[in-house]
């Protein structure tokens, strides 16, 4: 921690978001984003999540209307839902306060944009090749590395679109390839069982590795609640340190972790 800290106030630390920050706000599940897509092709939900990973279950729904328009539309609506209200959501508050440099983020919700919003952080949002003449150097950069709901196909959620996704070969690849060298990147909010994260923690050690700095590669971190003794090892061998903590409650401990950087930015 202590180490990660001292890259944090260098400014030599890329912060990486995925779902579960956004499920902190009460955002739906990938389950129930596969209920929805059931229901919308006529099928029972628990009989059509036997037919495929979830990935499959999108593309087949893309397939089957001829776009991903309706359920974007129904995903946005859902998880900006009025009633969601991102300043009591003390994880975001702390991403805005610790003020990071960059962020990248595989969610395509707007409420990182809304949470700096909230407390006057100024930030440019980066999700398309366009967006990259745009980067102001005083504020943070928010980098939807997935897709935005602001553009239909820029969004990865059906199997095309992440097979598309891990040839990193977009101009958001050849960005990030250029902004890990010499930095560290801290992931919060994944499951260490998802495996498109499992591979881009791959990729990124490949990325050093091909530089011929494999020895000198900035540590990375991954943010776990609960300790997890396997995954550990397994990560520690692409240069990727795992920080859990002693608070039982999911929400809480990432909370209590992202306040550590508020203290020493």
């Amino acid at each position: 921690m202590e180490q990660l800290l001292r890259s944090f106030k260098e400014g030599n630390v890329i912060l990486f978001v995925g779902a579960g920050v956004s499920m902190n706000l009460g955002l739906p599940s990938w389950d129930s984003l596969i209920d929805k897509i059931a229901e919308d092709l006529d099928y029972d939900p628990e009989i059509y999540k036997t037919f495929g990973d979830h990935l499959a279950l999108a593309e087949y729904y893309r397939l089957k209307k001829g776009s991903i328009g309706p359920l974007r539309s129904w995903m946005d609506r859902n998880w900006h839902a009025p009633k969601i209200d991102v300043s009591k959501s003390k994880v975001h508050e702390n991403i805005a306060k610790a003020e990071f440099p960059i962020i990248y983020t595989t969610n395509y919700d707007r409420w990182l944009e809304y949470a700096l919003d909230h407390h006057e952080k100024p930030y440019t949002k980066i999700s398309s090749v366009a967006d990259l003449t745009k980067v102001d150097s005083n504020s943070t950069q928010i980098i939807k590395f997935h897709g935005d709901f602001d553009d239909d196909k820029s969004i990865v959620l059906d199997e095309t679109s992440y097979f598309e996704r891990l040839g990193f070969e977009t101009p958001l690849d050849i960005k990030l390839r250029a902004d890990v060298l010499g930095k560290s990147v801290l992931f919060i909010g994944y499951s260490l069982a998802d495996v498109n994260i499992r591979f881009l923690f791959y990729k990124l050690s490949m990325l050093w590795k091909a530089h011929h700095l494999g020895e000198a590669q900035p540590k990375s971190y991954v943010f776990s609640p609960k300790p997890n003794p396997v995954q550990e090892r397994i990560l520690e061998q692409w240069g990727i340190d795992m920080i859990s903590s002693d608070i039982e409650h999911p929400g809480e401990a990432l909370e209590d972790f992202l306040s550590k950087f508020i203290d020493n930015s």
